[in-house]
């Protein structure tokens, strides 16, 4: 074999044959594998401890995923957190402090996503978690957003003001506790410091607006974002403050003390040397005791940064720095000097930016009168600020606001230049009374010449403002007062004054002001009035527009009625104040209105609440004069029901000091409460009923209103049990007074003459008319009095009835079992202290005229009569006619079975009258 043939064979070809198998390699690799199912049930259960999402995670999931580093998934984290704790409430409870440091860390996240995802998570949270319980954990939300505030990223800066809105509105008091850095990180958002290379030390730092072009917004959109929540932070900063004052009509203070407590002093004890008034010399309403120790202050062991801007060095050192960067603002926004001085067009966008320039500065000078020593900080601030004021604020004053207004429907507000508004509502007539607020507060009584020129552009603007007749919002004329409350305080004379009362009373006088607004003006002219009213204690120069506007006090009452009982509470504690000092003008109108005022129907008096008909009762006092129509008003008033019983006994004791007959040892004011008039009013109060009402009522017939005997001519009318306990309480605050008269027998004449004249004769009498005369009867008898047979029979025929009506009382009828006491009383007492009544009333129990369900109703009046021990002697003297009427009685029972109540009354009969017994028995018998 050849060399060649053999190196064939080595490679020779494996030939294959149809329909056999490839036969394996021997390196080749076996793939076929085989697969079985892996059954985990725990890992697949749901945890039942902790809730889970939609996609089945629970908080601890959520709050691992927040430290991924994908934005993505801490995105997804956050959604979840809020569905999971919208779901479950009280996860977050549970998990406060994981939840709170994990969403304030991604305050500075890279991913923009992440950081809109926290805020709106902690908006979520920051309406379902309270102050008290985030208090904890907010020095750490504090951190991260100051560290998002100072962030190199714009974007983590301009989102670090959306978490600062959050807080502010969710925390404010909380927030502004680390006052002191968040103040220098707003500096900082909009400034950069820049040392002086002519000093080497760092004691002069001045700071200069920074412009950064890599900002999605402008530098004055920028700095507009920054100085909005500046503002609200200082907002919050002077809300929390603990001198709370109204904005824009606040004192000026002249001590160190913000707060005065009154002594509290009851005249009674003084009055009985039960206690002692110590007085202290320049005491006022707080006294105090010179001593040569002074306790220290809480605030001064704290450090400064603790204090925050409570501290005077810290608001100073604030002021330097934030005011020249607010200049620096002001002069970029404002108009150009080529612009006419009055009417400065601006765009809205540099009034917005201008607008919270001066709200800035206006909080901090609230701020500073939050200190002591006033004065000084005034006057440092006059030195340092009032010249580049009076250059940038005041050099285009005042300014109007420039807008494109389209011409498609006519809006009558637009025409109005104090109406038009910017987009942002933001209108300029609040900027400029902002710009006059800051302005003369730097003013005072001593530089009124060296002020003269710009004070005098201030007083002008105010007085056309508000001259215009211009519908202003509550802001606006809250800040347009007060700016005119320090015009007035600076320069006091008549002269300068009264025509700015005079244009405030113009406003006042427009129609349909809103609530807000009127009581702002009626503070002014309050809180004006008082102080001219100290003034003129020494010069009596009363201004005659306040004079005007207090005349129309009382008629603006009577006008108003129910529609707004705060605004009239404020009118009559206003009345009242003026009233108090005597003030003529307001007197005379008063007693103009009165009638109105104490209508009994739709008076002022009967619609408003309680209190403030305690106010108009003792307005009631001061009037001067009471004639017979007035007091006809107040007697129904304080028989209707409309006011309390208790407030018409402060009335009835009012009109008691008022006349002749309180007792005064001094000479009181003539003719105003006259003698006739007096009992007139005394005796309609007590009958309770008007004669219209009782002549009314003669016409109604049968139960369940009538109480009918066929023994008395009298019928009862059964007046509801309110209206009887109302009654009732009156006519013992009536007999009191009557009983105070001096002359009892006099006072008992005219008593019974009215009586004989208005109410012997009827046939209905309501029960509380006749139980309240019979208390008047029994409160005024004495040895001198005279009654006529007439008030003899009649006061009989009263007892009777009464007596009847409470024997026959069903046990089920609760409103008419509260009366029994109360008239039982009366008719006891008026029988025991009138032998004659007594007889009377025995005369007229004629049995043969009743019918026979009449005669138990007798048999126990008689029982009850003999049983009681202030009617026993009187019993005994009448013994012929009881016999003869238990006689009758026996007669017409004659022939028939004798019932358990005739056996009771021959029994009391045969005891207390038949033997004479000369003890007496039982004081009182329950019937």
């Amino acid at each position: 074999m050849t060399k060649k043939r053999k190196r064939q064979e080595d490679f020779q070809k494996v030939k294959l044959k149809v329909g056999k198998k490839k036969p394996k390699l021997e390196n080749a690799t076996d793939t076929t594998f085989k697969t079985k199912a892996i059954q985990i049930p725990e890992q697949l259960k749901e945890d039942g401890v902790l809730p889970t999402q939609n996609r089945k995670l629970n908080i601890k999931d959520l709050l691992s995923q927040m430290h991924h580093y994908s934005p993505g998934v801490k995105h997804n984290a956050l959604l979840g957190l809020k569905e999971l704790l919208s779901q479950y409430p009280f996860v977050i409870d549970a998990h406060l402090s994981s939840v709170i440091s994990e969403v304030a860390a991604v305050f500075t996240d890279k991913d923009s996503s992440v950081r809109g995802a926290a805020v709106h998570l902690l908006q979520f949270l920051a309406s379902r978690i309270r102050a008290e319980q985030i208090a904890p954990f907010f020095p750490l939300v504090s951190a991260h957003l100051s560290s998002a505030m100072t962030h190199i990223s714009e974007g983590i800066q301009e989102d670090s003001l959306k978490v600062l809105d959050v807080l502010l509105e969710a925390y404010p008091a909380l927030l502004t506790d680390r006052s002191i850095i968040l103040l220098k990180n707003f500096v900082e958002l909009i400034s950069h410091q820049q040392l002086s290379k002519r000093l080497k030390s760092r004691d002069k730092l001045s700071w200069m607006l920074s412009v950064n072009p890599n900002r999605r917004v402008t530098s004055q959109q920028w700095r507009l974002n920054v100085l909005t929540r500046l503002k609200k932070f200082l907002q919050a900063v002077v809300d929390g403050s603990s001198d709370t004052e109204d904005e824009g009509l606040q004192e000026q203070k002249d001590s160190s003390h913000s707060v005065r407590n009154p002594i509290c002093i009851s005249w009674k004890l003084h009055a009985n040397n039960q206690q002692h008034i110590q007085l202290f010399e320049s005491g006022g309403l707080r006294p105090k005791i010179n001593s040569s120790f002074r306790l220290r202050s809480l605030t001064s062991v704290m450090d400064s940064a603790e204090k925050g801007l409570s501290s005077a060095e810290n608001l100073k050192g604030f002021i330097e720095i934030i005011i020249p960067l607010l200049i620096e603002c002001w002069i970029e926004a404002s108009p150009a000097q080529s612009a006419p001085i009055l009417g400065n067009l601006l765009e809205s966008e540099s009034q917005q930016l201008m607008h919270q320039v001066l709200s800035i500065i206006h909080l901090l000078w609230k701020l500073t009168k939050r200190h002591d020593e006033t004065y000084k900080m005034e006057l440092w601030l006059r030195m340092n600020y009032l010249v580049d004021f009076k250059h940038h604020f005041m050099r285009h004053f005042p300014y109007s606001l420039q807008d494109t207004v389209k011409h498609k429907k006519k809006d009558p507000c637009k025409s109005n230049r104090n109406c038009m508004k910017s987009s942002n509502n933001i209108d300029h007539l609040l900027l400029n009374l902002t710009l006059c607020d800051i302005m003369v507060s730097l003013a005072s009584t001593s530089t009124l010449q060296t002020d003269s020129g710009w004070l005098d552009m201030i007083r002008k603007f105010v007085t056309d403002t508000l001259q215009d007749g211009s519908k202003l919002n509550s802001k606006q004329v809250n800040r347009l007062l007060g700016v005119t409350w320090r015009l007035m305080q600076i320069q006091q004379n008549k002269v300068a004054t009264e025509p700015l009362i005079k244009a405030v009373y113009t406003l006042y006088q427009q129609r349909n002001l809103l609530f807000p607004v009127r009581t702002l003006l009626l503070k002014f002219f309050s809180r004006v009035y008082q102080k001219e009213d100290l003034r003129t204690q020494r010069i009596r120069s009363r201004s005659k527009v306040l004079s005007r506007w207090l005349a129309g006090l009382p008629q603006q009452l009577a006008l108003l009625g129910l529609r707004n009982p705060e605004l009239s509470n404020q009118l009559i504690d206003i009345i009242h104040s003026a009233a108090s000092r005597s003030n003529k003008e307001l007197l005379q109108s008063l007693q103009a209105t009165a009638a109105r005022i104490y209508d009994p129907l739709e008076g002022t008096l009967v619609l408003l609440p309680a209190e403030a008909q305690r106010r108009l009762v003792q307005l009631v006092y001061f009037l001067p004069c009471l004639p017979a129509s007035l007091l006809a008003c107040l007697s129904r008033c304080c028989i209707m029901g409309r006011m309390s019983s208790e407030l018409a006994a402060t009335l009835i004791g009012i009109l008691h000091m008022r006349s002749s007959f309180a007792g005064w040892k001094c000479q009181v004011q003539d003719n105003s409460v006259n003698d006739v008039d007096y009992f007139s009013f005394l005796f309609s109060t007590l009958i309770g009923f008007s004669r219209e009402e009782l002549t009314s009522l003669q016409g109604i017939r049968g139960k369940p209103h009538i109480s009918q005997t066929q023994l008395s001519p009298i019928r009862l009318y059964l007046t509801d049990l309110d209206q009887f306990l109302h009654h009732w309480a009156v006519t013992e605050v009536i007999c009191h007074s009557l009983s105070t008269i001096p002359s009892q027998s006099q006072c008992f004449d005219i008593l019974q003459t009215g009586i004989c004249k208005y109410l012997v004769g009827l046939v209905v009498i309501p029960d509380s008319t006749a139980g309240s005369v019979l208390c008047a009867i029994n409160k005024l008898l004495d040895q001198a009095c005279i009654i006529s047979e007439n008030l003899h029979r009649f006061l009989a025929s009263c007892c009777y009835s009464l007596l009847y009506f409470l024997l026959t009382i069903d046990r089920e009828d609760a409103e008419h079992l509260q009366k029994r006491d109360m008239l039982w009383r009366s008719c006891i007492s008026a029988l025991a202290l009138l032998p004659r009544l007594l007889r009377l009333m025995l005369q007229s129990l004629q049995v043969s005229r009743i019918c026979r369900e009449e005669l138990p109703v007798v048999a126990q009046l008689l029982r009850l009569l003999m049983q009681h021990g202030q009617l026993r002697s009187h019993m005994i003297t009448n013994e012929f006619l009881v016999q003869q009427i238990i006689k009758d009685i026996m007669t017409l029972k004659s022939g028939e079975v004798q019932e358990q109540w005739l056996t009771d009354l021959h029994y009391c009969f045969n005891i207390y009258l038949a033997s004479h017994p000369q003890t007496p028995g039982p004081v009182n018998t329950v019937y």
